[in-house]
């Protein structure tokens, strides 16, 4: 799965700054950036990012709602070009602790939090831009992270898993505009599930629950979970990702396998994601953009 870096990159400043959250993939951004001569330097969020796993990268804490003190650590360890990955809880604004540049820009700030997830990391980024940073994108500067097209598995979809693929693109691409999810589940040509607030985990678990109930009667094995950017998304912010805990999800729920947007669908743990999936007898497909 691995990819060159991307003529974009060649422009990237080092050091790259990773503004940081939960998950794994802020530190295997971390290890492809150094693969690929560039220095990174972690910005974890307080109460998101893992503070042990941090401790192997140069690092700076932050927290949310302190632009201020943020943009003044982006600046001491001259980071210009800056990503953020990993997952973050949104806290609401009444939880948040302001200094003195995120009061001045409060305005902005409020209106990047009146929207979806892209809305408000677009939103800050924007922020961020207009004092001088430049947001990039893990299909920038950690490519050989993202899904290839074709099937990754020993398993391939079947030809009623492909027309359900069909159908979970098409609701995803009709609810794209209303920023509400990135995956859907489609089982058999009727749409099951649709990502919401709470992510893919909660979406396959829910779909798990209605099979145990007697909700899904379609036999195990149909059905595929089907994940991708919200049309007009900013690609360099939350993109669809995949891991081996997808994986265990999928099998959980009952069903056939995998279908995400090649180029555009990060792979977390790749490796382990695929030996998973052929364990259970699973298909993991990218599909063209």
């Amino acid at each position: 799965m691995a990819a060159d870096m991307t003529s974009a990159a060649s422009q990237v400043s080092s050091p790259v700054g990773i503004v940081a959250g939960g998950g794994a993939m802020p530190f295997a951004v971390a290890e492809s950036l150094a693969a690929h001569g560039i220095t990174p330097v972690l910005f974890p969020l307080r109460g998101a990012c893992d503070p042990v796993r941090v401790e192997k990268f140069r690092h700076r804490w932050i927290s949310v709602g302190q632009l201020g003190r943020a943009m003044r650590l982006f600046r001491e360890e001259g980071c210009r070009d800056l990503i953020f990955i990993g997952t973050l809880v949104r806290p609401s604004l009444s939880e948040i602790r302001f200094d003195v540049k995120t009061l001045r820009l409060l305005g902005n700030v409020i209106r990047a939090f009146r929207g979806g997830d892209d809305h408000l990391l677009s939103g800050v980024g924007r922020m961020l831009e207009q004092d001088g940073f430049r947001m990039v994108g893990i299909k920038d500067v950690a490519p050989d992270l993202l899904m290839p097209e074709g099937c990754i598995s020993r398993a391939w979809p079947s030809d009623a898993s492909k027309a359900d693929i069909e159908r979970g693109r098409a609701v995803l691409t009709a609810l794209g505009p209303f920023d509400i999810g990135q995956a859907a589940v489609v089982i058999d040509g009727h749409v099951v599930a649709v990502e919401d607030i709470e992510g893919t985990d909660a979406l396959l678990a829910r779909v798990a629950r209605l099979r145990e109930e007697g909700r899904i009667r379609a036999a195990t094995g149909r059905g595929v979970l089907v994940k991708a950017p919200k049309s007009g998304q900013d690609l360099r912010f939350d993109l669809p990702t995949i891991g081996p805990r997808t994986i265990e999800g999928v099998a959980a729920a009952g069903l056939g396998g995998i279908a995400v947007i090649a180029g555009n669908t990060i792979a977390a743990e790749p490796q382990a994601m695929i030996a998973l999936a052929d364990a259970k007898y699973l298909f993991i497909i990218g599909l063209p953009a």
